[in-house]
Parts: C-alpha cells; structure tokens; sequence
C-alpha cells in the first residue's frame, strides 16, 4: 500500500493465494497506522469512499476491500440479492484476512471498521482474525455460525439505532450480554435513530447528530487503540 494514490484498485492477496480487489485512501504519513474498511451491503459505491476519505484525512491508511468485485446496488432489493449472494466465510476468512494482513504487513496496527454487512463482518473478523488490533462495527451482529462474540479477540467500539428492525434492541442486549463474558474491552452505544443513520446518501434515516457524535467517538477510540497524529473530523 506503498506510494498509492487515494481511490487507486490494488489487488491484494488472500489466505489460499487468490487475489482480490480493493480501493485504497492513503493518509498523507505513509507510516500511519491502517483501517480496513467494509462496505455495507449497497457494494463500494460513492458514500462508503467517502468514509475512506474522512479516515485517510483523520490519519489512517484506508483499504476497503470490494467484497462484491465491482458490483453495487442502487435500491434495496438488489442490495439484498448482492448480500443474499456473498459467501460470508469466504468474505471473512479470506477477503478480510488477505486485506488485514496485507494492510498490517505495511503498516503495523490495523483496525477494522464496518457497516450495517459490513459491521457484522468486522465484529466476526474481530473474534477470529488474530492480525486486528482493534474493531469499530456500526449496526451490524453477525450470525452465531459465524461468530462467537464471547470470543473476542481485540477491543471493540460498536454503535446500534435504538429504532432499528435488524440488529433490534433486544439483539443488542443479547450481544452485550454476549461481551460481558469476553476478556477484550468493549464499547457498546445507543442512539435515538434508525438503522444506518451514518449514512448521509440515505436522508430518510440519516441522522446528523448522532452521525456526528458516533464519529468523534470512533476517531477517539482508534486513536487511543491506533495512534494518530491527526485529530481530523
């Protein structure tokens, strides 16, 4: 992830040897610590290469693998046909593992960060990928064939939507009654919201205060977790 410029395709390579793509936002000290970004389940489209931006400018080495290999999705629908189609383990095991220890091997410390798909697999990668240094998932739990939360292996930062029909608030309660049995920290936080409310290219449920506190609150954690010289918001 040397001498890269921000939106630049990499190819990066997985546990069993395959390739894959990914989108890299460079911070401008190539020595900064690195973020591995997952996408939501619309595919890496415009809005999450925007939270890459703000993370490269906030001092972190982004890459965001694209788990759907150039597809997206413009309604909900074929978001779900995307998603219902992703080889979860697959994505986890080797996509996430290939772009950590790929992002790690440069960098040093490197965290994980997802949303909505994308959170419930950085909450999986934080239980079983030994490279991660910390994790961040925003509305997103992980099926419990796929991950053991009581398992987790780095600290964790997670935010959930009091008003959200999919990590509802009786799953979050589930999930922190889950953590309470881990040995790594966690941070669980609740907003009066809806689901994805991060999401500034979804004004239905965008939430600008909470989005904004949510943010301070992630940019805190990696820095204390990370390292950073930046404190950009």
């Amino acid at each position: 992830m040397t001498q890269v410029q921000a939106g630049d395709i990499i190819n990066f390579v997985r546990p069993d040897g395959q390739t894959a793509p990914g989108q890299v936002f460079p911070a401008s000290a190539t020595a900064a610590p690195a973020v591995v970004l997952v996408q939501e389940w619309w595919g890496l489209n415009d809005q999450i290469r925007g939270v890459g931006k703000r993370l490269a400018e906030a001092g972190y080495n982004v890459l965001i693998p694209d788990l759907y290999r150039g597809k997206t999705a413009s309604d909900a629908d074929e978001a779900k046909h995307l998603m219902g189609d992703l080889n979860f383990p697959d994505a986890l095991f080797q996509d996430l593992a290939g772009a950590v220890h790929t992002a790690k091997e440069y960098h040093g410390k490197v965290a994980v960060l997802g949303f909505c798909m994308g959170g419930a697999l950085a909450l999986a990668a934080a239980v079983h990928l030994e490279e991660l240094t910390a994790a961040v998932v925003f509305y997103g739990i992980p099926p419990a064939q796929l991950a053991d939360p009581t398992k987790l292996r780095v600290p964790l930062l997670a935010h959930f939507a009091e008003h959200d029909d999919w990590c509802t608030p009786e799953a979050v309660r589930t999930l922190e009654d889950q953590l309470r049995h881990a040995t790594h920290e966690y941070e669980i936080h609740r907003y009066n919201a809806q689901h994805a409310f991060f999401n500034e290219a979804r004004p239905e449920v965008h939430d600008p205060e909470a989005a904004t506190t949510a943010w301070r609150r992630t940019l805190a954690f990696l820095a204390r977790h990370l390292g950073s010289e930046s404190t950009a918001a």
